[in-house]
């Protein structure tokens, strides 16, 4: 049987990037704290405390656990160490979050925290291990032989993230990649005071001179925003009728993580709100579109994924931020959604320049011979 490569490595990697992301933003203010950087390992129970907070720092831990238990075991460690290391990872990963929020002024370290994520990634890590033990990671096997190539890891995991992406407030249904604007405007602060400042001094208006997208603009946006991902899809998925199932799973999967992510910034009862008539025509149109693309040969498709995503990068930096969603980022950036901020916001942002990178690899890749499996 061929061996193949996990994707819960990666998204081991991934998810732990992020976790120090959520921990430590703004990464601004640090100082020495005034007492011992461990002082809070004996503290007493806080007056001020939440369970949301203490649901947020369960469920954020529960799926690190089970990711590093899962790419332990596919990387053939024996379960009993995987299960040990994997708790040990995810208690580590907290500890050396909680210290080094010390050295942060919006930031407290709490050992309830510290023994909240810990139970979190137990919590994972023993899902996994039923998972596993129950035979679902060879069943889980066999249906990704039938359905994607062997080296498939890289594409599965871009899948798995795009989604996360979306919960992040975009301009643009399904708009992702809206970074080149942040990094003008970061660039600017760098130099300001420098002897090169002058010339970027039209990086500072970059966004007030931006104009609203046309009809025909954000129709193309939401199109290209669902063909990237079955573009990503094609290029690691077998042909035939399966290339189908996930365009149509992709379109599902856009669509609530967009309701959700409206939900979450204006209250429940507008979250079909981006629902427009003009949405629904882009998205259906992706759909069709795609599935003819569907028939295309995995090469030919990993060329026209970076036509896609080149033209959803560069559509998407000409789309201006309007009241409604500056007001979005504010409830992100503030509040409780401080501590999904890291993880949606970077995944949205960097996904479809992580997307181009796999295509280009997949281009230079050999082609895998046209054979399923049994």
């Amino acid at each position: 049987m061929t061996r193949h490569r996990s994707s819960a490595a990666p998204l081991a990697w991934l998810y732990a990037a992020l976790i120090v992301y959520a921990s430590l933003y703004p990464f601004t203010g640090w100082h020495p704290p005034g007492v011992s950087a461990l002082a809070f390992l004996t503290l007493p129970w806080p007056h001020w405390w939440t369970w949301f907070d203490l649901a947020t720092n369960l469920l954020g831990y529960i799926p690190f656990g089970a990711l590093v238990f899962g790419a332990l075991v596919r990387s053939e460690v024996p379960v009993r160490p995987a299960v040990l290391l994997a708790f040990a990872a995810g208690t580590a990963l907290s500890l050396a979050m909680e210290f080094l929020q010390n050295f942060l002024p919006q930031r407290v370290a709490s050992n309830v925290d510290l023994g909240v994520n810990a139970l979190g990634t137990l919590i994972g890590v023993l899902l996994a291990w039923y998972a596993h033990v129950r035979g679902v990671v060879e069943r889980w096997q066999v249906a990704r032989d039938r359905w994607f190539i062997a080296r498939s890891a890289g594409g599965i995991a871009l899948l798995l993230l795009w989604p996360v992406g979306l919960l992040f407030p975009l301009p643009v249904p399904l708009g992702q990649g809206q970074v080149l604007v942040r990094v003008q405007e970061l660039i600017v602060q760098w130099v300001d005071g420098t002897p090169i400042a002058p010339w970027f001094e039209g990086w500072a208006d970059a966004e007030l001179e931006r104009t609203a997208l046309s009809p025909g603009g954000e129709f193309a946006l939401i199109a290209l925003g669902l063909l990237a991902p079955c573009m990503i899809a094609f290029s690691v998925a077998r042909p035939g009728w399966r290339r189908v199932v996930l365009v149509l799973g992709a379109a599902a999967l856009g669509c609530l993580a967009t309701t959700l992510s409206t939900a979450l910034n204006f209250n429940p009862q507008h979250m079909l709100a981006w629902s427009t008539p003009q949405a629904l025509a882009a998205l259906a149109f992706g759909v069709l579109l795609a599935c003819a693309l569907s028939l295309a040969p995995g090469r030919a498709l990993a060329g026209i994924g970076l036509i896609v995503l080149t033209a959803l990068v560069i559509v998407v930096a000409q789309a201006p931020a309007d009241p409604y969603f500056a007001q979005s980022l504010q409830l992100w950036e503030q509040g409780r959604f401080i501590r999904f901020h890291g993880a949606a916001r970077w995944v949205g942002w960097l996904w479809p320049y992580a997307a181009i990178i796999y295509l280009l690899a997949r281009l230079g890749a050999r082609d895998e011979p046209p054979k399923m499996p049994p």
